[in-house]
């Protein structure tokens, strides 16, 4: 029986990890980064997130851009105090774009909303060290385009803050989401057309999801590879949307793509966001939490992930 295409390409990238692994063993000694976006966890306080990353063994945090307003949102000096008791580094910022601060908006005055918050984010970013912040060129939750010139409002807008990104020294993660959920840059190809546009050293990273890959990439390890060293930061969550080992995810390949592209060196993060299936994810962010359900899905998470990765590290 012939292979079917996907199998063909798993074993491409098998083969790859096989090799790497037997000719320069010294590349796969440190271990990928794992990290958790806390924006799902809700309205429950830093520190009790960060107790349960503690206790499922993260180090890293990737925390809710929450500075919507210059009133809200974390605070540097006491985000770090919670933090450091715990024994967790801000990996990065998630970024969150809705139609109230839409670069690609119709409406000027929500593109500079966008660009306000940005400039917010940005100075907390620096201020706990964090390594990238995530963007999304047009609104979560809007799938249906305003028109068409949404590609070149959102470019000519996220450039007006672009010098800012290298000024905080924070890496600009441009994140495809799949069709459902927003109205354009759904690949890897996408992201990187519009960092191209761009055209500028803040903006040159790339922030996957392998939930919206599933819709938007023919093979998630071949697109991993192919983003290669622009890769910054990989959202996680299983077929499902939930709990890594809860669905039909093949972990494993996406693993090997990740070490065949160096990315367990360096400051790039594996980060679960297991947000549950559904049109628009962002209400979860402001609703109470299942404490119970929260720390059963870290837990889940975190385990299979070093068992897979364990595994394949023999």
């Amino acid at each position: 029986m012939t292979k079917l295409n996907f199998e063909i390409k798993n074993e491409k990238i098998r083969n790859a990890f096989l090799k790497l692994k037997k000719n320069n063993p010294e590349r796969l000694k440190n271990r990928l980064k794992l990290s958790w976006s806390n924006w799902g966890f809700g309205i429950e306080s830093l520190k009790d997130s960060a107790a349960r990353l503690q206790r499922a063994g993260i180090k890293y945090i990737e925390l809710h851009g929450n500075h919507y307003g210059p009133d809200l949102g974390y605070k540097p000096d006491e985000t770090l105090k919670v933090l450091g008791d715990y024994g967790i580094k801000v990996g990065g910022s998630c970024g969150m774009f809705s139609a109230d601060n839409d670069l690609s908006s119709n409406r000027p005055v929500q593109r500079q909303a966008a660009v306000d918050y940005i400039k917010r984010e940005l100075e907390f970013a620096a201020k706990v060290g964090a390594i990238y912040m995530l963007v999304v060129p047009g609104a979560v939750g809007r799938p249906g385009a305003y028109d068409s010139t949404e590609f070149e409002r959102s470019v000519e807008t996220l450039a007006l803050v672009a010098d800012l990104f290298v000024k905080y020294n924070v890496k600009a993660a441009i994140e495809p989401i799949r069709a459902a959920e927003v109205s354009f840059i759904h690949t890897i190809a996408d992201a990187k057309k519009y960092i191209a546009a761009v055209n500028h050293p803040g903006v040159q990273h790339i922030n996957g999801d392998v939930y919206h890959m599933q819709v938007g990439e023919s093979h998630i390890g071949e697109a991993i590879v192919d983003a290669g060293e622009m890769l910054v930061n990989l959202h996680m969550a299983d077929s499902n949307r939930c709990a890594l080992g809860d669905g039909s995810l093949d972990l494993d390949t996406i693993i090997m793509a990740l070490y065949l592209i160096d990315y367990n060196n360096g400051d790039r993060f594996f980060t679960p966001e297991p947000l549950g299936p559904g049109g628009d994810p962002y209400p979860a962010m402001n609703g109470k939490p299942d404490r119970t359900l929260l720390e059963k899905l870290v837990m889940q998470t975190a385990g299979y992930f070093r068992e897979r990765e364990d595994v394949l590290m023999g």
